[in-house]
């Protein structure tokens, strides 16, 4: 049964990545990236490499000095990511859109603030929800989970860095975070 069940899943592998990549299907269909790319964060200039990961189901990007405030009436984040061009520090600041509990391997529990961040994968731009934390220790600064990739990707686990952010809305000069 396990036999029967993968060749299904390679089957189904296979066919999408030949249809995405003849265009046989419509325009939003899923396109083959690795299990890494890079993504660019729009609107800030920066670009950076980012794990695809399909066991997550939400995304993650390595922040630091995260502080919480208010702005208007509404609860804001702030946060600063490095630039690994030149090693500065780069403050961004978003609406929080909520706090997430993570349930971490040792079973405790963690929160974490949750922004939203323009993102240009491949052709793709997406509104998708990051919650922050420290990625220090990582060797990739963002992780990009289902919720991120749903429609639009299908990965390719043998393969990396399939993709270069094309998107329309990306500015010309981009720093890029490894």
């Amino acid at each position: 049964m396990r036999m029967l069940l993968r060749l299904l899943a390679s089957l189904w592998l296979t066919m999408s990545i030949a249809f995405a990549q003849t265009g046989n299907l419509a325009s939003h269909a899923p396109m083959r990236f690795g299990w890494i790319e890079p993504v660019l964060i729009l609107n800030d200039e920066v670009q950076l490499k980012a794990k695809l990961d399909s066991g997550a189901k939400t995304s993650s990007l390595d922040a630091s000095d995260i502080e919480y405030f208010d702005w208007n009436g509404k609860r804001w984040v702030r946060f600063t990511i490095t630039d690994p061009i030149n090693d500065t520090p780069i403050t961004l600041e978003r609406p929080r859109v909520r706090d997430a509990v993570i349930k971490r391997h040792n079973n405790n529990h963690q929160r974490r603030p949750v922004v939203q961040m323009e993102i240009c994968l491949g052709g793709y731009t997406r509104e998708v929800e990051v919650n922050l934390i420290d990625r220090s220790e990582f060797l990739y600064r963002m992780l990009l989970g289902r919720s991120a990739l749903e429609s639009i990707a299908v990965i390719d686990p043998g393969a990396t860095l399939l993709s270069t952010p094309s998107c329309t809305k990306a500015p010309a000069n981009i720093a890029t975070v490894e």
